[in-house]
């Protein structure tokens, strides 16, 4: 009996435990899951909830004022961000992994997933980051159950062909350029051999997953919105601070909506009839 609990444990078959909590962290019901969420005392992996804030999270590709955004700027508005929470985040130990999430909907829009090399530091990053803001708003971090990043992440998203689009309930991670990645993980020891500790990907599979992934989406975005003027800044205004501070630029509020979370239900209820 034991073994057959243990071979089922964080399974769509499990109907003790949150499956989706165990594999990302996060859960379309939250608190109201019929599930349970063990939420882990100690990681080395932590949750930043909703932290990136998108400048077309409203409607991709539009900005708030309804205006088409250059595919390029986006993607150097969100480079800015990752080197900014990096840098910081990096104060506390070792990243193996920083992943922000491309997702959509309420409970993983934002998300961002750093993984330390030892859980020490985790707990250290996590008592530094309370009750601290980032571009006025609030800092919500906690111990995720998260560690190995291939159970989390979409598979079809990463070839490609993900029909759920940004609701989809697994990781659809957000990429950054090679350079980047390079000049960040490129100050670890060992950057580009694989550590036998770590469940996640080698840097070195990371780093050919990411130029693969990053020519798709350059060569889409080139032939979809060459076209398309820019009316915002990606200039780097985002800052830490402890009281709220003032905020330097606005980002949008996103608001649910009952389609939305139908379309969310029904893509749920599919997934389950499936397996």
């Amino acid at each position: 009996m034991a073994e057959h609990l243990a071979s089922i444990f964080g399974t769509e078959k499990d109907r003790v435990n949150c499956p989706f909590y165990f594999k990302i962290g996060a859960c379309r019901h939250g608190d109201r899951c019929s599930r349970l969420h063990n939420r882990p005392t100690i990681s080395p992996t932590l949750l930043l909830s909703n932290m990136y804030q998108r400048p077309d999270m409203i409607t991709p590709g539009i900005d708030a004022q309804g205006q088409p955004l250059d595919p390029q700027k986006i993607q150097e508005h969100f480079e800015e961000f990752y080197e900014d929470i990096f840098e910081e985040l990096d104060k506390f130990g070792e990243i193996e992994s920083l992943n922000v999430c491309d997702n959509l909907a309420d409970h993983m829009i934002g998300n961002v997933y750093v993984q330390f090399k030892e859980e020490d530091q985790a707990a250290a990053a996590l008592q530094a980051l309370q009750g601290r803001f980032y571009s006025g708003r609030p800092i919500i971090a906690d111990f995720s159950p998260v560690t190995d990043f291939r159970e989390a992440t979409c598979r079809q998203f990463e070839e490609n062909n993900c029909n759920r689009g940004g609701y989809c309930n697994f990781m659809h991670v957000k990429l950054i350029g090679r350079d980047l990645r390079r000049q960040l993980f490129g100050r670890y020891r060992g950057y580009r051999i694989s550590r036998s500790r770590s469940r996640s990907v080698s840097p070195r599979r990371k780093e050919k997953d990411y130029d693969r992934r990053e020519r798709d989406y350059r060569d889409r975005d080139r032939d979809r919105d060459r076209d398309r003027d820019y009316r915002g800044s990606g200039r780097r205004n985002d800052k830490y601070d402890r009281d709220g501070g003032r905020k330097r630029h606005g980002s949008p509020v996103r608001e649910g909506s009952e389609e939305r979370r139908a379309r969310i239900e029904q893509w749920n209820r599919e997934r389950e009839e499936t397996q």
